[in-house]
């Protein structure tokens, strides 16, 4: 079976997208309370301060890897589809690396501070398509490794939203690129046509293996909207609870994804 197209991003509107949500979690983390930096984040042993740091540094991941040498190699070996399958195998470095951080940050809000100051004179670069970077699971697209950027400020975001209660708006363009990520991610995951995933208005996918619909109403149809969708891909809810609180309409005997969620790590 061909692998899925790969979706294309728009410079401008991922340059836009970003700086507005770093815009909006930079205003959150100086509005926060002592109180409410001590509560838990819903990551497990990870309290406010530490998802806040965390933030910081997926911020300030990309004046950093643009500031390494170009990797020598003459095409992108890593895509966004991959990038998101593969975050899981860097859970334990990541969460060391946010421990260590968060210990050596005692103020949250400067330390996003000082990563939007570094991000700020290299937006630009950024979101370079024929730019590539040094990433831990290959060289990738400058233009794509912000995209993923938008991905974790946007889950965090929400991360964010559900441990203190404070509202922390997010970007609709932002919102709509992880939605089309994630859902591009499922594709690959569990590659088919038997069922198709709607998540309105950003995203239809299709995915699982079985008949392929070719007319009329497809007989496996699984939909919901984006907040769900982004937590069921990133493993922040489950299949099972998402159903039982009706946030989840599927119809068909293959319209069951929990054998492929998560897709993020």
């Amino acid at each position: 079976m061909a692998p899925p197209k790969l979706r294309s991003y728009d410079p401008l509107r991922v340059r836009k997208a970003l700086t507005a949500q770093v815009e909006s979690v930079a205003a959150a983390a100086h509005a926060l309370t002592a109180e409410q930096y001590a509560q838990p984040s819903g990551l497990p042993g990870w309290d406010v301060h530490h998802l806040v740091v965390h933030i910081a540094g997926q911020i300030d991941a990309v004046p950093r890897l643009l500031a390494e040498p170009e990797p020598d190699v003459a095409a992108p070996q890593v895509d966004l589809s991959t990038w998101a399958l593969s975050t899981a195998t860097r859970a334990k470095d990541l969460d060391e690396a946010t421990r260590a951080d968060a210990a050596a940050s005692r103020d949250a809000a400067a330390r996003v501070d000082e990563a939007v100051e570094q991000l700020e004179p290299v937006l630009e670069s950024a979101v370079r398509p024929d730019l590539l970077l040094p990433h831990g699971f290959g060289a990738m697209r400058a233009l794509d490794f912000t995209v993923t950027r938008l991905v974790e400020l946007v889950v965090h975001t929400d991360d964010l939203v559900r441990a203190t209660g404070h509202r922390v708006p997010l970007d609709r363009q932002a919102l709509a690129a992880t939605i089309r990520l994630l859902a591009d991610a499922l594709a690959a995951k569990a590659p088919g046509r038997a069922v198709e995933v709607r998540v309105p208005p950003f995203a239809v996918t299709q995915c699982v293996e079985g008949p392929r619909h070719t007319r009329g109403t497809p007989s496996n149809v699984v939909e919901t909207d984006p907040l769900t969708f982004l937590r069921l891909a990133t493993g922040r809810t489950t299949w099972e609870a998402a159903r039982a609180r009706r946030v989840v309409q599927a119809s068909g005997e293959r319209a069951d994804l929990s054998p492929h969620l998560p897709v993020l790590g």
